[in-house]
């Protein structure tokens, strides 16, 4: 396909107006097509319609997908999608990506169809309270705004959400990419676009490049929650040399064989080491206590099964609040039916201490606690635990383990 004719004039534009956006739409692929104008990863298509708008509006337009390549938009609508195969609502997530991109657009001084769709307007009408832009593009990205929406799945906020963004134009226009088809070189390649990017526009006082660098949305170089937890099980399973006096140690063995050849004392006997065979297990504990809404607890259960596909050997779930409610070995041939027919208790208390405590007798290769750490603890049980929290607020500190959030 040959480059988009439609938007060469607003793409033109955008050198003199917009820097940042001129200098990140060098790395995007643009192409004329006959349907809506659309993102698929870091190509954008240009529908019919785009050419019938006036050129500040295309300028606007143009910007705005530019933005969703720019900021990885489609690879972590996928992502996201692979992350809730059975509650995803796309349409929520592409209603957090378009009100930032949007916000973002209006602040630099650009024009937009109308009306639109803004995260400020989004904010007030969901949420109940208006802040400032600053403060709004500094506190939000798509991923964060997603789950804060979905918490009201069903209603409340994320059914105003929708019915605000129906009433301003909405419109799917962002295509989910394979987040696999971005290479970890990919992503250090685009943000150091984007740092190059802000640098020129902030020089040239105008467009996104001043105020760019401070929006949450941007990309950060961080390792995600999933490599993280992955690594931390495997640490804590993988098997670990323990004394046997089944076999000697190999330096007893060349002190035996000296002292035979020298006719002198045999030293005292050296247990080796051998590697336990034990099948590793893995503790899950699921926080089912009254600060856990439905959310939350479908956010936890996404984890259980990712736990459940990505390590080998016995995965035991525990539901508690103050007292351990069920215990159950999951299988992972059968994982998704057994947690859609789990009865887990609701609207108790919290309190860690009869978890840590079943931990420190049964001895599990890790402890996972998915809760949001609001709760008494109680000794450390001598295994490795890790603490997986739904956000990125910072949470209590525990005395012991690793806090996990599972937001990134």
């Amino acid at each position: 396909m040959t480059h988009s004719t439609r938007a060469t004039a607003a793409l033109r534009a955008l050198t003199e107006c917009d820097p940042a956006l001129a200098a990140l739409s060098l790395w995007c692929a643009h192409r004329d097509d006959a349907g809506a104008t659309r993102t698929i990863g870091t190509e954008i298509r240009y529908g019919p319609g785009f050419a019938t708008l006036p050129l500040h509006e295309q300028i606007g337009l143009a910007g705005h997908h530019i933005l969703h390549a720019a900021l990885h938009h489609g690879a972590r609508l996928a992502a996201m999608e692979a992350r809730f195969p059975d509650s995803f609502a796309p349409d929520l997530w592409q209603i957090a990506a378009d009100a930032i991109v949007n916000e973002v657009l209006l602040h630099a001084g650009h024009a937009l169809p109308r009306p639109a769709l803004t995260l400020c307007g989004l904010l007030t009408e969901v949420f109940g309270r208006t802040p400032s832009t600053t403060e709004a593009l500094a506190e939000w990205d798509a991923d964060r705004l997603y789950l804060r929406l979905q918490a009201s799945e069903g209603g409340g906020e994320a059914g105003r959400a929708r019915a605000y963004a129906a009433a301003h134009g909405f419109a799917p226009d962002l295509e989910p990419e394979p987040s696999s088809g971005e290479t970890d070189e990919t992503k250090a390649d685009w943000r150091a676009h984007l740092s190059r990017a802000m640098a020129a526009g902030a020089a040239a006082g105008v467009g996104v490049g001043v105020f760019g660098h401070r929006l949450a949305d941007l990309p950060q170089p961080r390792i995600p929650w999933e490599v993280t937890l992955r690594r931390l099980l495997l640490r804590a399973t993988l098997p670990q040399p323990q004394q046997s006096h089944s076999r000697p140690a190999r330096s007893w063995l060349a002190l035996e064989a000296e002292a035979l050849r020298i006719g002198g004392p045999v030293p005292v006997f050296q247990p080796g080491l051998a590697r336990r065979r034990d099948v590793p297990s893995i503790l899950c504990a699921l926080d089912c206590s009254t600060s856990i809404d439905a959310a939350r607890m479908g956010l936890f259960l996404a984890e259980v099964s990712g736990i459940a596909r990505r390590m080998a050997g016995e995965l035991h779930l525990v539901a508690f609040d103050t007292e351990v409610r069920q215990r159950q070995r999951l299988d992972p041939h059968r994982l998704a039916v057994q947690l859609k027919a789990l009865d887990l208790p609701q609207g108790g208390g919290t309190d860690f201490g009869p978890v840590l405590a079943l931990a420190a007798r049964e001895r599990p290769s890790a402890l996972v606690v998915l809760t949001d750490l609001d709760g008494p603890f109680g000794p450390d049980p001598r295994v490795p635990v890790i603490w997986a929290v739904p956000g990125q607020d910072a949470p209590p500190n525990p005395p012991f383990g690793q806090v996990l959030s599972l937001i990134h």
